[in-house]
């Protein structure tokens, strides 16, 4: 099996989908990998599809893999319906399991009325293991090994995600959010839905407004000004940012504005290697595969120029040192916000 890869992982999970909103079921589904967003909804996609509400009290059946082992699954599997075409057995953080033996085996002669649902929260399989063999068997069931997104796809899932639901999101919010809520998918999609929500009745795009309205995001002060303010080296401007967040530690923590700092220097950094390849030049295309939309190409270009290959390069590892000296006592006595003042500091000289 090739290697799973974001863009692997959506098109598996829309076909799976797909498949069991129309009715649709294989005998088993195994899921794993890095993003549990994708089986949590697979997860609950089939309990809702598979019975209806008056089967499910004899037929369906939730396990937990650290309350269980595989024979217990292997054995609850096996049984037939009661009064219903098939029956449901969920297995939940299944990474816990000890021994995957009787289930291998199982999967191999799957009972046809069961659906049986293994979750490996977080985990990628082993390769290399007899289980492993059994659950790819695309014949009997279904295998998703889920690969977290990074950093500069999630702005475009966000979009695909508001789009599934007949809307469109502005780049620049959908940029915003994805600054806000990191590359964690159950996170982005709550947020997300709650913009929905709240949206007017008949709006069709969600804005930059609507994101600021309902996810707490200050229009002034947050890391995706920042950021806009080193690129431009406005020291007026990121330094009155970071007075207001030394102000409100709390709401704004050193690690989460050091992790935005870093992301957006990793993408000028990007940039850089787009520039060098292209001879000068970088098409949109380009661009936007590392996460560069048309509302920003002017701050990344000024950016680029402010902080050339070796500033960047420079830049990177005094975010990295601050990240350090915030996590251990190298800070001394400093104040979280005095280190960010200080850090922004040697950032723009």
């Amino acid at each position: 099996m090739a290697k799973a890869t974001s863009q692997s992982t959506s098109e598996s999970f829309r076909k799976i989908t797909a498949e069991i909103r129309e009715g649709k079921f294989r005998m088993f589904y195994v899921l794993s990998g890095e993003e549990p967003y994708y089986s949590d909804i697979i997860s609950k996609e089939i309990m809702d599809k598979a019975l209806t509400p008056e089967e499910r009290g004899f037929n369906q059946l939730v396990l937990y893999g650290g309350d269980t082992d595989s024979r217990q699954i292997a054995e609850a599997a096996r049984r037939f319906p009661m009064m219903a075409q098939r029956q449901l057995v969920v297995v939940r953080e299944a990474q816990l399991i000890k021994n995957l033996d009787p289930l291998e085996t199982y999967l191999r002669q799957p009972q046809p009325s069961s659906i049986l649902v293994l979750s490996f929260t977080g985990k990628q399989l082993d390769k290399r293991t007899r289980f492993y063999k059994a659950a790819t068997d695309p014949k009997a069931g279904y295998f998703l090994e889920s690969v977290q997104l990074k950093d500069y796809e999630m702005a475009g899932w966000i979009s695909s995600y508001v789009a599934e639901r007949g809307l469109s999101i502005e780049e620049r919010a959908a940029a915003m959010l994805a600054e806000f809520s990191g590359t964690e998918l159950r996170r982005v999609a709550v947020q997300i839905d709650k913009i929905l929500l709240n949206m007017e009745s008949g709006a069709k795009k969600i804005t930059a407004e609507d994101v600021e309205k309902n996810v707490g995001i200050s229009r002034d002060y947050n890391v995706f000004e920042l950021a806009n303010a080193l690129s431009f080296r406005n020291a007026e401007k990121a330094f009155r940012i970071v007075k207001h967040f030394a102000l409100n530690e709390k709401q704004f923590p050193l690690i989460m504005i050091l992790a935005g700092l870093f992301s957006h220097f990793s993408k000028l950094l990007k940039y850089h290697s787009l520039l060098i390849a292209g001879n000068g030049r970088v098409s949109d295309a380009a661009a936007m595969s590392i996460g560069v939309f048309r509302f920003n190409q002017r701050e990344i270009e000024t950016a680029a120029r402010n902080y050339p290959l070796k500033r960047c390069m420079s830049a990177i590892a005094v975010i990295r040192k601050y990240d350090q000296m915030g996590k251990s006592n190298e800070g001394g006595e400093a104040s979280d916000g005095e280190l960010l003042q200080e850090m922004i500091s040697r950032l723009l000289n």
